[in-house]
């Protein structure tokens, strides 16, 4: 997808749910809702990570030796004024500006060589997309993604939890067998958000959901065939977007 006018497409999904789920709220209950939200969704047997969350907080610091051995890339479309940059491990290729939903079919084609998918989006994004949910305590992307992150089935009340729930089940791409993905905080060189991740298996997966010290988003997903990452080599390479 590309730009902002992609990611909207993207996530539209999100408010044709919320037409149905806008009557739902106003002639049922809570447990009604739920209903409408599993059988809309799906159920955490079959989505997992619905009812995963996020498991403490990675305080990490930047692994300088390995830091040394990324290539650096310069994205100057990304940005209005300021090239973006990231560096990357070599042997991986790198796809800007839009994600695949063909992670989400049952026959994926053969990905023959580790890749990174990387998007950018300008501070206030979701927030601007969603000037409602201010009303809700919620200023910020950041908070945005957190409420994302750590929505579920069980914590669905009202419509703001069914919304929050939707975005989670459409904002995570593919981790693998959900059934050993894990979600975690994390914060490293002045850069903060979630990351979800897989690492059992010949691939390992990940994730990133990145907020900067001027609070533009990046939202970087990596598919690592041959699992030569891990949580310490990634947010290494989280720590060099700019």
């Amino acid at each position: 997808m590309k730009g902002k006018a992609g990611f909207k497409k993207y996530i539209s999904i999100a408010v044709l749910l919320l037409l149905g789920i806008l009557f739902i709220a106003k002639f049922g209950g809570p447990a009604i809702l739920r209903l409408y939200i599993e059988t809309g969704i799906g159920t955490c047997s079959k989505i997992p990570i619905l009812c995963l969350a996020p498991e403490g907080t990675i305080n990490s610091e930047i692994n300088k030796a390995y830091a040394a051995e990324l290539v650096p890339h310069k994205f100057p479309q990304m940005a209005i004024s300021i090239p973006m940059t990231i560096s990357i491990p070599k042997g991986f290729s790198i796809v800007q500006q839009r994600t695949k939903r063909v992670y989400y079919k049952k026959r994926r084609p053969e990905q023959k060589q580790p890749i990174i998918y990387l998007l950018r989006q300008e501070p206030g994004f979701f927030i601007n997309l969603y000037p409602r949910l201010k009303k809700e305590g919620i200023a910020d992307d950041y908070e945005f993604l957190k409420r994302v992150m750590y929505a579920k089935p069980a914590d669905i009340k009202d419509i703001t939890g069914a919304f929050f729930l939707i975005m989670k089940s459409i904002f995570i791409p593919d981790l693998g067998d959900q059934r050993n993905a894990k979600m975690a905080q994390f914060s490293i060189a002045g850069r903060k958000g979630f990351i979800n991740y897989n690492l059992a298996g010949p691939e390992h997966y990940f994730d990133c959901n990145v907020i900067n010290a001027q609070g533009a988003f990046f939202k970087i997903y990596i598919k690592d065939k041959g699992a030569n990452l891990d949580l310490d080599k990634v947010l290494t390479i989280v720590s060099t977007v700019n």
